[in-house]
C-alpha cells in the first residue's frame, strides 16, 4: 500500500506526462498504457503515449487506441514526468527510451519479477497477474470512478496475460477483479472473439508451415521455432504469430519449454520463452539480456539465427540437467 500511495502522489504532483511501455506491445502493455492515459485525463492531466512500435492492428479496437503513437512520428515531447509500464528494464522501451530525460522523474509500474527497479518511484508487484491488475488496485486506491472503457482495457490486459485465466498467475484476487470489471457490461465472449478469433486463411496456411518447421529437441522436452525475417514479415499485422505458436506448442505432452527465435538482422536475434512444468524461463532469459516471469520471459542474443539457436538450446540443456 505504501508504494501505491507513492505512485498516487507522483501522479498528483505532476501535470504533463509521457507514457510508454515495451516494444512489440502485447495486450497488457497496450491496455495498461491506454488505461493510465484515460485515468490521467480524467484528472485533468495532459498525456502523450508513445512506443517504438505502432499499436498492433489486432488491438485497434481498444478504447482510445488513437492515443497510441509510434515514436518515430513524434517530433517534440513536452512533459514533466514519465510513466513506464510493463517493462522489466528501460532497454525494453526500445527507441522510445530516447525521449526519457535524466532530469525528469520516472514512475515504474510492472509485474515482472525480474524488474531491475529503475525509476524514481516504483510500483512493482511480482505476484500480480498483469500490469493491468496492478492498475486496477491503483485506480481503486485513487477512488477513481471506473467506466466501461477503463473496465474493458483492464479486462483485456488481465485476460491475455493469464492466458484466458489458465496460467498459474491467475489468483482468487484476479477473479475478484474480473468480476468487478464485468459489472460494466463487458461481454467476455465478444472480447475473446476480438482477441483470439478471426484468423485469415492465408495466415493459418503460413502458420501450419511454421509449426512444421519447429524442432522438437532435448529428448522431446523443448520446442524451438526459428523465424527468419522473411517468414515473420509474411503474416498479417493483425495475426499474433508468437502467441498462437506458444498456445499450440505448449499443449504438447512432455514439453518443458518452448523458444521462438525471431531474426532481427544478421547479428541480432530476439528470443521469446514459455514453459510448462517446473522450468524457469526467467532464469534462462537473464543469461540472454532479458527477463520476465517463471513461465514467460524473453531476451536477445547478439548473433544470427543459427548461432543464437545453438546458444539457447545449449543453455536450456544445461538448465534441464540442473533441475534433475
Amino acid at each position: 500500500m505504501k508504494n501505491i500511495k507513492q505512485a498516487l502522489n507522483f501522479l498528483r504532483r505532476h501535470r504533463k506526462f509521457l507514457i510508454t511501455t515495451h516494444l512489440k506491445p502485447d495486450a497488457d502493455a497496450a491496455a495498461s498504457a491506454l488505461a493510465m492515459a484515460l485515468f490521467l485525463k480524467s484528472m485533468g492531466k495532459k498525456v502523450q503515449v508513445i512506443n517504438e512500435d505502432a499499436l498492433p492492428q489486432w488491438l485497434g479496437f481498444l478504447p482510445q487506441a488513437q492515443l497510441f503513437n509510434k515514436a518515430s512520428t513524434v517530433k517534440v515531447l513536452d512533459y514533466d514526468a514519465a510513466i513506464v509500464l510493463d517493462c522489466g528494464d528501460l532497454n525494453r522501451a526500445g527507441k522510445a527510451r530516447k525521449f526519457l530525460s535524466d532530469h525528469k522523474p520516472i514512475l515504474n509500474i510492472d509485474h515482472h519479477i525480474t524488474n531491475d527497479r529503475f525509476g524514481d518511484v516504483r510500483l512493482i508487484t511480482g505476484n500480480a497477474s498483469s500490469t493491468c491488475e496492478i492498475l486496477f488496485e491503483l485506480l481503486k486506491a485513487a477512488r477513481c470512478r471506473l467506466n466501461k472503457n477503463l473496465a474493458l482495457l483492464l479486462y483485456a490486459g488481465i485476460m491475455t496475460d493469464t492466458g484466458s485465466f489458465r496460467f498459474e498467475n491467475t489468483s482468487a484476487r484476479t477473479h475478484a477483479i474480473i468480476a468487478a470489471l464485468m459489472a460494466f457490461g463487458i461481454k467476455a465472449q465478444e472480447l475473446y472473439q476480438r482477441l483470439y478469433v478471426g484468423i485469415p486463411v492465408k495466415d493459418i496456411q503460413l502458420f501450419t508451415k511454421v509449426v512444421h518447421s519447429a524442432r522438437l529437441l532435448l529428448n522431446h522436452q523443448a520446442y524451438c521455432v526459428p523465424l527468419p525475417q522473411k517468414v515473420n514479415a509474411a503474416f498479417s499485422r493483425s495475426f499474433d504469430l508468437k502467441e498462437k505458436l506458444f498456445t499450440f506448442l505448449r499443449s504438447v505432452e512432455g514439453i518443458e519449454v518452448v523458444v521462438i527465435l525471431t531474426e532481427i538482422n544478421s547479428k541480432e536475434t530476439r528470443i521469446n520463452l514459455r514453459s510448462q512444468g517446473d522450468f524457469d524461463v526467467a532464469k534462462l532469459a537473464l543469461k540472454f539480456n532479458g527477463g520476465g516471469h517463471r513461465k514467460a520471459a524473453g531476451g536477445k542474443v547478439y548473433a544470427g539465427l543459427a548461432a543464437a539457436q545453438k546458444q539457447i538450446v545449449a543453455a536450456i540443456s544445461r538448465q534441464l540437467k540442473e533441475n534433475k
